[in-house]
């Protein structure tokens, strides 16, 4: 009880000057049911039978509740009202990129392989009508359904990153020799990508009502392949298009600028901290005393390796959190949580762990 009267108190401002430990991060997910209660994956079964999901929900959160004190997973329709939104196109209709289901998630497939159909391709998306590419044939009967039954509109606040969304469809050592070799081409797309973006995003909002002075603010990346970029390329290729987006969404200084990148992209650190992030996820191999140097104000939702946690290194979970609590001490702003994803085989158990490492040793 102690400790989630602490953690609310923390998790509201992990820069607080007067939290009593650092907040949180790495509570189990819905990933994490399948190793927990005994169960093959069935990542598809869990997204698409809802009577299924929420009687397995149901049983983890009872563990949950016995090992860490709190029910951690939706266990009926109303927690989770967005499930219940029409369906939207996005960055991926625009380019008309197919997404199909493979090993346990979707993976967008490639539209272009070649300058010649690159080309092609931007001729055809910046020829593209985004309001018909993004909503459905029957979105008016959807809009008046979600303002009749009360459900959130759908918002774009998140994107694929740019380098990843061009890796997947072009391929990556495509995208790399485009740089290299047609510098105007693949500015060409990095504009395409950056248009898309903020016409996706102005789109919704106005089907949601929102002009551009009162619309939300904030926008999030999640942009793992930008570690396949040197500086350089990233500083002409990713980095513009983040620029402009948060220069869009996210204008004032406590706006939330956030990239995930859970890969070895340490060499952008000089790059992301010129954009002023404000929240970040990196990956493990990023010192959490590297990421403060250059982000002195972003909260860093890191470091623990994820394979830390999914395979239950108690002493590792216990020593990743002494050594970001130690580097981080002075300045605050930790939330300690995986540098990725929580995985399955995670247990309550171990996020116990890592709940009495914080409340010995992770006080201020």
């Amino acid at each position: 009880d102690r400790f989630w009267r602490d953690q609310a108190s923390a998790r509201a401002d992990p820069f607080g000057p007067a939290i009593p430990q650092v907040p949180l991060g790495a509570l189990t997910t819905n990933e994490c049911v399948y190793d927990e209660l005994g169960l093959a994956e069935d990542f598809w079964r869990f997204d698409h039978d809802d009577a299924w999901r929420y009687e397995i929900s149901r049983a983890y959160n009872d563990r949950a509740e016995r090992i860490v004190g709190r029910r951690l997973l939706a266990e009926r329709p109303e927690d989770e009202p967005w499930r219940r939104a029409a369906p939207v196109g996005g960055l991926h209709d625009l380019f008309g990129a197919r997404q199909e289901w493979r090993s346990g998630s979707w993976w967008l497939h490639e539209v272009a392989t070649d300058p010649a159909s690159l080309a092609s391709l931007l001729d055809r998306v910046e020829r593209t009508d985004v309001r018909t590419a993004i909503l459905p044939k029957d979105w008016e009967a959807g809009k008046r359904r979600m303002k009749n039954e009360g459900i959130p509109f759908p918002l774009y606040r998140h994107q694929r990153g740019p380098v990843t969304f061009a890796t997947s469809i072009y391929g990556a050592e495509n995208l790399i020799f485009l740089l290299m070799e047609e510098p105007d081409l693949a500015a060409r797309l990095r504009d395409a990508i950056l248009k898309g973006i903020l016409d996706i995003a102005r789109v919704l909002d106005e089907e949601a009502g929102f002009s551009p002075a009162d619309a939300p603010r904030g926008f999030s990346f999640a942009d793992d392949n930008c570690a396949l970029l040197n500086p350089k390329l990233y500083e002409t290729f990713g980095a513009p298009v983040l620029k402009a987006v948060f220069d869009r969404y996210s204008p004032g200084p406590g706006d939330r600028r956030y990239q995930h990148s859970d890969s070895a992209m340490g060499h952008h650190l000089p790059a992301l901290g010129r954009l002023g992030l404000t929240e970040v996820n990196f990956g493990p191999t990023v010192a959490a005393a590297d990421i403060r140097r250059h982000l002195p104000r972003a909260v860093i939702d890191g470091q623990l390796a994820p394979f830390t946690y999914s395979r239950n290194d108690e002493e590792g979970i216990v020593l990743e959190f002494l050594r970001d609590f130690e580097q981080t001490r002075a300045s605050r702003g930790l939330v300690f949580a995986t540098a990725g994803s929580v995985n399955n085989g995670t247990r309550l158990t171990s996020m116990r762990l890592a709940m009495a490492a914080i409340q010995r040793f992770g006080r201020y």
